[in-house]
């Protein structure tokens, strides 16, 4: 297959914390318009490689490219510029700001005048067709002039979501999307990600093993910060490896792991 079916690729890609190796030699391949998953128990190097590929963490060894160009050394800022955004890093929310604000601080940031706290309320007020339909499209439109900090849980996730489809990427990392959800919530998150990931390319970190199953078209499994499988969900879920690699918190495969907290690494 050519390489520009893949819009994100690792080489090798390696970090060591004072000689731990938290991250070991990682390939990894996302194929454009999917949603694929990153799976793994506790202390796999799950987060650690989500912080390596948005930079928020410089890698020891390897390399990662984006849509064939080369981001290793490149700032945070520029590579959600370039289109790959971080959901729920980049997209924190203010609490004592509506939910229409939230998002056209967003907007503010795409159109370059998120600084420019002088203008005029009617300039602002340009973006509030485009903000309102960004909460529509992720069920928010009814909750526009409510202030953020009185939304329940699941709906503060679903206007991050909104904030970080603000920025317009190409392709969104999310990380733990449906931690701490209820039953009701999480599958109110799933179905928005289906909906958002429609001419996307979602990469995840997920605990719950019904939303993975649910959601992606590939799975890859960490252990130990090295990779111990990838394939479909079916595939997966019957690998004995991955079975062992759960062993001691719960198993893989139609159950739910669920509630495991990720470590640092």
């Amino acid at each position: 297959m050519a390489d520009t079916d893949y819009i994100l690729e690792t080489r090798g890609l390696t970090k060591a914390f004072s000689g731990f190796v938290a991250v070991d030699g990682v390939d990894l391949r996302v194929r454009r318009g999917t949603i694929h998953a990153l799976i793994g128990p506790n202390g796999a190097g799950k987060t650690t490689c989500f912080n390596l590929l948005t930079r928020f963490l410089a890698p020891t060894n390897g390399t990662i490219t984006f849509n064939g160009r080369d981001i290793t050394r490149m700032r945070p800022a520029a590579i959600a510029r370039l289109g790959l955004v971080r959901s729920f890093q980049i997209s924190a929310t203010f609490p004592h700001m509506t939910v229409l604000e939230n998002v056209r601080v967003a907007l503010q940031r795409k159109t370059g005048i998120s600084m420019h706290f002088w203008k005029s309320g009617r300039v602002l007020d340009r973006l509030n067709g485009r903000a309102l339909e960004l909460l529509e499209a992720v069920d928010l439109g009814a909750f526009a002039g409510a202030m953020t900090v009185e939304l329940p849980y699941g709906r503060k996730r679903a206007l991050e979501i909104a904030t970080t489809l603000a920025l317009d990427p190409e392709m969104m990392l999310l990380d733990e999307p449906t931690q701490g959800m209820g039953h009701e919530d999480v599958g109110r998150v799933v179905d928005l990600i289906r909906k958002v990931a429609v001419n996307r390319t979602v990469l995840m970190v997920e605990h719950n093993m019904n939303v993975v199953a649910d959601l992606s078209d590939t799975i890859t499994v960490l252990a130990r910060g090295a990779v111990l499988a990838e394939g479909p969900y079916a595939e997966v879920s019957r690998n004995s490896r991955v079975l062992e690699a759960y062993v001691g918190s719960e198993q893989v495969g139609s159950e739910q792991v669920g509630s495991e907290q990720e470590e640092a690494t």
